[in-house]
């Protein structure tokens, strides 16, 4: 839609260079050569193309770099970068400015008012497209690195866990145990539970006067054989609208699925420390990372922070810590745990995530480090290692 865009301005600055030649100041304006307009667009014409391949084969290179360095699941945050897509969206959309112009020139469609109003155009053209190729070498340079990735992974993990925390059950009702009462809404696709549309479920069961518990989350791998909710009807059940309020796709994706992002970090830090790649520091990063959103995770909402519940009919159950901790540390235990750096660092992040107010998390995290503690005692051969491990695990006061 962009470059679409672009080209309708290119075609109406033509234009509009051509109403200047009536304007009362036409007269006074510099007399700018035929010649220099034609060449200077002739050099953008094709100077843009190039740029426009390079900027290209530099997005490839770069998307493929997230995905050997860090892991597949990254790819759809680097490809959404805004600062890349503008600026392939400028380089494209000077080139076809610069053809349009060029064949308004060529065929002798402007007078003197009228070559330098198109002039001005190209060389305001000209400063858009070196502040946006300057800003761009900038973001290219750093766009597919794992330190990029990894901040682009935990900003959207951020969002998502910050909008779960203002809305625990997505503005509906709290649903504390399943009570499996009522018709069962089997899912009729093979893939993950991407979006939960809510609202569609409170008008149905409004229509219906039923009571829908749903039992899966965004981010659930569902199958024919898989319950989405229970209904509770007094009557017979239309299942269509229920079903469509279910978005099931091929993948995972971020925007409502909080263990999404926990995951992609958890694999960057997987990768880092595999033989092949052995980069314990990589893994670290992402232990801190980690430590920043579970501590966002439990921040004490402030006033008026809290979503209302909006969907009375609807019950929805709460994200479980002790599953948003295996997601993000499992991998990490599992191999790293020979590796006493990690070991070590994963030890203080679970102290510091033990030292929250919140006794979910305070068993969770003693569950994750005494798995870590024995799985570094298997893998570790030093024993002055596995005593370093040790020493900092959750039995003892750390100051991390």
């Amino acid at each position: 839609m962009k470059p679409l865009a672009l080209c309708v301005l290119s075609v109406g600055g033509v234009f509009l260079a051509k109403l200047a030649e009536g304007a009362p100041f036409a007269d006074i304006l510099p007399v700018v050569s035929l010649d220099s307009v034609e060449s200077l667009l002739s050099v953008m014409a094709s100077s843009m193309l190039v740029i426009a391949t390079f900027a290209v084969g530099s997005m490839v290179a770069a998307y493929a770099s997230a995905s050997a360095a860090a892991t597949p699941r990254s790819i759809p945050l680097v490809i959404a970068d805004d600062v890349t897509q503008n600026a392939l969206s400028a380089f494209i959309g000077a080139f076809i400015f610069s053809l349009v112009a060029l064949i308004a020139v060529t065929n002798g469609y402007f007078q003197g008012a009228g070559l330098f109003t198109i002039f001005a155009l190209t060389v305001w053209v000209f400063g858009i497209v070196i502040i946006t190729f300057v800003r761009w070498v900038d973001r290219i340079a750093r766009l597919g690195r794992v330190v990029n990735t990894i901040e682009r992974v935990e900003e959207s993990t951020a969002e998502a866990l910050a909008r779960r925390r203002r809305a625990p059950t997505l503005c509906a009702t709290p649903l504390r145990d399943v009570r499996a009462q009522g018709q069962p809404l089997m899912c009729s696709r093979v893939g993950y539970v991407q979006h939960v549309d809510l609202a569609t479920l409170q008008d149905c069961a409004e229509v219906q006067s039923a009571r829908i518990e749903v039992v899966v989350l965004p981010g659930t791998f569902a199958s024919p054989d898989r319950v989405l909710a229970y209904v509770e009807a007094e009557g017979a059940i239309d299942e269509d609208p229920l079903r469509a309020a279910f978005t099931i796709g091929r993948t995972r994706t971020f925007e409502d699925d909080p263990r999404f992002g926990l995951v992609a970090l958890s694999e960057i830090a997987d990768k880092a420390l595999s033989p092949g790649v052995n980069d314990p520091g990589t893994a670290i990063d992402v232990i801190g990372t980690l430590v920043r959103l579970f501590t966002l995770w439990r921040r004490p909402l402030e006033q008026g922070e809290q979503a209302a519940t909006r969907y009375d009919r609807v019950w929805v159950p709460e994200l479980s810590v002790d599953d948003l901790f295996d997601d993000a540390f499992t991998a990490i235990a599992r191999d790293g745990a020979g590796i006493a750096e990690v070991a070590i660092r994963l030890q203080k992040a679970l102290c510091a995530l033990a030292a929250q107010e919140d006794q979910a998390m305070v068993r969770a995290a003693s569950r994750h480090s005494r798995l870590a503690l024995a799985r570094s005692d298997h893998a570790m051969d030093l024993a002055e290692d596995r005593a370093a491990v040790r020493a900092v695990a959750l039995s003892e006061t750390v100051d991390i």
